[in-house]
């Protein structure tokens, strides 16, 4: 399993801070943190950047660049922001983080994948931005996502869908989550070759819980993500128990022996 470290967000106060003052000291030390923590893969997550998309992003892209080498997730709804973060990022590979059916992100965000020739993730929502819920559904919407990809010109190995995991916080939550994990197995036959797949703990606890009951409920359920196929985890790469797990999964799942 890959290890995608999420920490690098907008709802830190030091990296929030950082973004506004264009200071690149808490920017560049987070990413440090992050490779030397295990991380696989950095996802920058500015938020919509509203105010000098294109300078804020080309300054966080730019100033990651400088002390890592790992690949890059620009997590943003913003194109502007996206396409800048594309051009800062030529030392990097960068994945874009990512297209859903809504009309504005196949029409500017999409496009953009197939233009600078990059992976990108496509998030399994409805065009109006809701979590499906029934398996049928996400079959549903995991099909039109695979047939608007198609229109770049990319290849199959380039898309890397994400489910989308619920908060257990919602009436259809754990529902939802369980019907992820029959969706994970189904997906490479659904579609016809072994797309990869990609999902945010992170998400599974939002909303007011005890920090220890939130690393145990994600920690527990990444390894049922794993045993479903589950490629990549994007998760806190501070909370170390949760990396173990990551990796000790990668171990009992791709490896015959232990060494």
């Amino acid at each position: 399993m890959i290890i995608a470290a999420d920490n690098l967000r907008v709802t830190q106060p030091t990296i929030a801070k950082a973004i506004e003052q264009l200071d690149p000291a808490p920017i560049a030390a987070m990413a440090r943190r992050c490779a030397e923590a295990g991380a696989d893969w950095i996802d920058i997550n500015p938020g919509p950047l509203n105010r000098d998309p294109v300078g804020r992003m080309t300054f966080l892209v730019e100033t990651v660049c400088a002390v890592t080498t790992l690949p890059l997730m620009l997590d943003t709804v913003n194109p502007a922001a996206m396409a800048a973060g594309l051009a800062a990022g030529r030392s990097n590979r960068v994945i874009l983080n990512g297209f859903s059916l809504e009309p504005a992100k196949l029409a500017q965000i999409l496009p953009l994948a197939g233009q600078y020739g990059c992976d990108i993730v496509g998030y399994l929502l409805t065009p109006d931005s809701q979590v499906p819920v029934s398996e049928e559904e996400c079959i549903a919407v995991a099909l039109d996502l695979y047939s608007a990809f198609q229109a770049t010109g990319l290849s199959d190995a380039q898309l890397i869908i994400d489910p989308v995991v619920a908060p257990l916080i919602w009436a259809d939550g754990p529902r939802h989550n369980r019907h992820l994990l029959t969706l994970l197995r189904t997906l490479p036959d659904l579609l016809g070759f072994p797309v990869r797949t990609i999902a945010g703990l992170s998400n599974l606890t939002a909303g007011r819980m005890p920090g220890k009951i939130k690393q145990a409920m994600q920690r527990t359920f990444l390894p049922m993500l794993a045993a479903a196929g589950l490629n990549i985890g994007l998760l806190d790469i501070d909370h170390p128990d949760t990396v173990l797990t990551a990796r000790t999964c990668t171990q009992l799942l791709e490896n015959d022996i232990i060494a």
